[in-house]
């Protein structure tokens, strides 16, 4: 079984409500399968609690029972792109698109930032951009793919595309394509719910705005590939 959350943006409370959400559907759905959690980036900004919702994540490594893959979304490039560069345009940059509610989060744990927290950067830093199942053909990223060279790709369209090649997903004409499906988030669904594109599905969206007001959405994966979605 897998499950793959959207965008958490600091919603901790939400992020630890869905877990026990998944949790629970897995032990009484198929409680003898493994379960993975794929988290499709964005931890971070916007929300009150960044520094908790990292701790949830990095909590999940030591779990016996689940299988973590976490995935870095354009928030945690911002905040690395500063980190790495030390330039007050990247520093602006960042806190315009939500940094200050990181910064608060961290400040209330007794950090004077998070580019204090050593653990939590160096985590970060090593967030891969995609995730491909191969045996299932699933692929799971931040913002998106480039469908005309897919299985190729930059880590810059995997954080930050919104590209209309990709969002037209019955276009898509690249057989390396073919049969796989695409689980992102990054652009907010107008209304809230995840959206579900193609017949069969191809390409699926979890950021159904959880920070603006909307739910924070997992979709759970079964040995048959049927999604169910859970939210919170």
């Amino acid at each position: 079984m897998i499950a793959a959350i959207g965008d958490i943006h600091g919603e901790a409370a939400r992020l630890r409500t869905l877990h026990a959400a998944i949790f629970e559907h897995h032990r009484l759905a198929a409680p003898r399968d493994p379960l993975t959690l794929v988290h499709l980036g964005d931890y971070i900004d916007r929300g009150a609690g960044s520094f908790e919702v990292i701790e949830t994540l990095m909590a999940l490594d030591g779990k016996p029972d689940v299988t973590a893959v976490n995935l870095r979304g354009n928030h945690e490039q911002m905040v690395l792109d500063w980190i790495g560069s030390n330039d007050d345009h990247d520093l602006d940059f960042w806190l315009d698109n939500g940094g200050w509610a990181t910064e608060a989060s961290y400040i209330a744990r007794g950090f004077a930032s998070i580019s204090e927290a050593a653990a939590h950067v160096a985590w970060i830093r090593a967030l891969p951009t995609i995730h491909l199942d191969t045996a299932r053909k699933l692929v799971f990223v931040h913002a998106g793919i480039e469908p005309r060279t897919f299985p190729l790709g930059e880590d810059r369209v995997h954080l930050w595309t919104r590209s209309p090649r990709f969002f037209d997903a019955e276009a898509w004409d690249n057989p390396a394509l073919e049969g796989w499906l695409v689980v992102h988030g990054h652009t907010p669904t107008a209304d809230n719910a995840p959206e579900v594109a193609g017949t069969p599905p191809r390409r699926i969206n979890l950021d159904t705005g959880a920070v603006y007001g909307g739910r924070l959405t997992a979709m759970v994966l079964d040995a048959a590939r049927e999604p169910l979605f859970l939210q919170a």
